[in-house]
């Protein structure tokens, strides 16, 4: 690949795997989510050529456009690459791989690795993401359902359905240890990810409540719905919001280094609508620097839960005088 390059250089390992070298480019770091919409990019392409389904124009039995929605999303940062460290000319190894999750749905695992790391060029083992990850590398979970709308004016009531010609009975099974199933179901009832609490975490200060205005020139995408990358910056709006009202800066927060990132989607909105977003802040005991940001987030007419997110920070230090 020449050295100024930014196309993917993609080959399959096997029937499930995608395997790619990427220079990273401007539209895919920077503090915000640009590079959660990039690996949910590649979580379609993984799934069109894993699955052999037109992925981005998909129909239903009856015609409908079907969306290979995001219901899980979680995002684990390394020493080398995490989310915001990540700035013009990197060079990433990706290995990405495709796992059957019933008829409607579908998980993608994905590796970033620096590019000189010399990791091998294998299909990705599900150990090694869960259980014993490289320091040095970021890792992606993708659990994605197919949804289809039930009224062709509205994104308030999606129906999970799948294309006639989604072919998923090849694909490997996830071990029954890593489905997230549970996790995120718990975490819907709870209307959080800690519940219980977080171990070596303790509530830091009183919850503090945002709100939101739907941004339809940044949050909807060619669909009409509204984007699943949207989520990770309306979160981090708020977690802005919050940190000021620490009397932290804006160098801080985006000096700030994601270990961990869990979101769950339960539902869409409509242009116009306005959100409340309730945030509880939860600090470490023995290492105070690392904080936890418990967040939810609802319709602000209906109360309709919409999205849940955790995210465990590393909080940049305030620059010398």
């Amino acid at each position: 690949m020449p050295e100024n390059s930014t196309t993917d250089a993609v080959r399959m390992p096997d029937e499930s795997s995608l395997s790619r070298r990427v220079v990273v480019s401007p539209g895919m770091c920077s503090g915000g989510s640009l590079v959660f919409g990039r690996i949910g990019d590649w979580t379609w392409e993984a799934v069109a050529a894993a699955c052999r389904t037109n992925v981005h124009a998909a129909r239903t039995a009856d015609g409908q456009p079907a969306y290979l929605s995001f219901y899980y999303y979680r995002v684990r940062g390394g020493k080398t690459i995490h989310p915001h460290g990540l700035t013009f000319g990197d060079e990433l190894r990706v290995s990405s791989r495709v796992f059957q999750f019933g008829s409607q749905s579908v998980l993608t695992l994905h590796r970033l690795a620096p590019a000189d790391l010399g990791l091998a060029d294998t299909p990705l083992d599900p150990a090694e993401v869960y259980d014993d990850p490289h320091p040095d590398c970021m890792y992606a979970e993708n659990f994605n359902r197919w949804i289809a709308r039930s009224r062709p004016d509205s994104n308030r009531s999606l129906a999970r359905t799948s294309p006639p010609d989604f072919a998923f009975a090849d694909l490997p099974r996830l071990p029954n240890q890593y489905s997230p199933r549970t996790l995120v179901g718990r975490a819907r009832e709870a209307e959080g990810f800690c519940a219980p609490a977080p171990p070596g975490f303790a509530v830091a200060g009183p919850e503090h409540t945002f709100e939101y205005t739907l941004d339809v020139t940044r949050d909807i995408n060619g669909a009409g719905l509204v984007y699943f990358a949207s989520y990770f910056s309306i979160f981090d709006t708020a977690l802005l919001r919050l940190w000021r009202s620490f009397g932290r800066t804006d160098e801080q927060f985006l000096r700030r280094r994601v270990i961990d990132q869990k979101v769950g989607y339960f539902g869409n909105a409509d242009p116009g609508a306005v959100f409340t977003i309730t945030v509880r802040n939860w600090r470490n005991a023995t290492r105070p620097e690392t904080e936890i940001a418990d967040m939810a987030l609802r319709d602000a007419t209906t109360g309709r839960l919409l999205a849940v997110t955790a995210i465990e920070i590393e909080a940049g230090k305030a620059p010398s005088a």
